[in-house]
């Protein structure tokens, strides 16, 4: 099997260095270079066609806005995380309207980083083995069924906008559950004995850390004051000041909103 080749851009030297260590040692990817500009990036990234890139937006010469833009005209386009501090949804919303795959916040675990690199890096591999383009992938979906890139970008942007951070252990929890009862919809009448050890399966935890992490991820939209996002979302006033959805209901929401409006 090929290794998914790798450029890493970070102007920080300390996580820069500390990312190439980790990827070094991976045994599914090749990592061909690093740089910790935005401009030196460009040219490597021209010059290597990696398959992915992992960048910070905060960048000397050119930021990683900068680099997005430039992106598509560099030949075939790698699968881009902007992986940052920074967690205003401004600037998460700009980098995936740029064309950024995921957007992770630091601190964070390698291995998640990686697991998140590999798997867009797997969606996209699939997509062009079929010797298609995207919008013929998206013609030959049956009524009503997403590509599994769609499915996620969606749930990605849906996230943003109600304000559940990236960095919380429950927006991967929950981004699984959705995607899980979008497949397989009869599965939120049995969260307790297939959702969740379905997801804590997939993460190595229990179903339980599982269930209480979505729960917090819903919370933090609420806290922050989101509702009236929520709302707008549905088209309807779902919720109102004092109320909070369960689990479950705050699922099934997405999940219905993703298969009625389709792919």
């Amino acid at each position: 099997m090929r290794k998914m080749s790798l450029i890493i851009l970070d102007a920080n030297e300390t996580e820069r260095k500390s990312m190439v260590e980790f990827f070094s040692k991976c045994e599914d990817v090749q990592l061909v270079d690093s740089a910790s500009d935005g401009k030196e990036g460009c040219e490597k990234i021209t010059h290597y066609k990696p398959d992915a890139l992992i960048m910070d937006v905060v960048l000397p010469v050119y930021d990683g806005f900068a680099v997005l833009e430039t992106l598509p005209k560099l030949g075939k386009k790698p699968v881009t995380i902007c992986f940052s501090a920074f967690a205003k949804e401004s600037i998460i919303n700009k980098a995936i309207n740029l064309g950024a795959d995921y957007y992770m916040v630091k601190p964070c675990d390698y291995t998640l980083l990686k697991d998140r690199l590999v798997e867009m890096f797997s969606l996209n591999r699939t997509q062009s083995d079929r010797g298609v383009t995207p919008l013929e992938i998206k013609a030959k979906q049956p009524e009503r069924r997403l590509s599994a890139r769609s499915l996620d970008e969606r749930i990605t942007n849906i996230f943003i906008f109600i304000g559940i951070p990236p960095h919380i252990k429950g927006y991967s929890f929950l981004r699984e559950a959705v995607k899980l009862a979008v497949d397989e919809p009869e599965i939120i009448n049995s969260i307790t004995k297939k959702l969740y050890p379905s997801i804590a399966g997939r993460f190595d935890t229990s179903a339980s850390k599982v269930e209480r992490a979505i729960r917090h991820a819903i919370e933090v939209a609420w806290n922050r004051g989101k509702m009236e996002n929520v709302n707008n979302l549905f088209g309807v006033k779902v919720y109102g000041n004092n109320d909070k959805p369960t689990n479950g209901e705050f699922i099934a929401l997405i999940a219905d909103k993703m298969l009625l409006e389709g792919a």
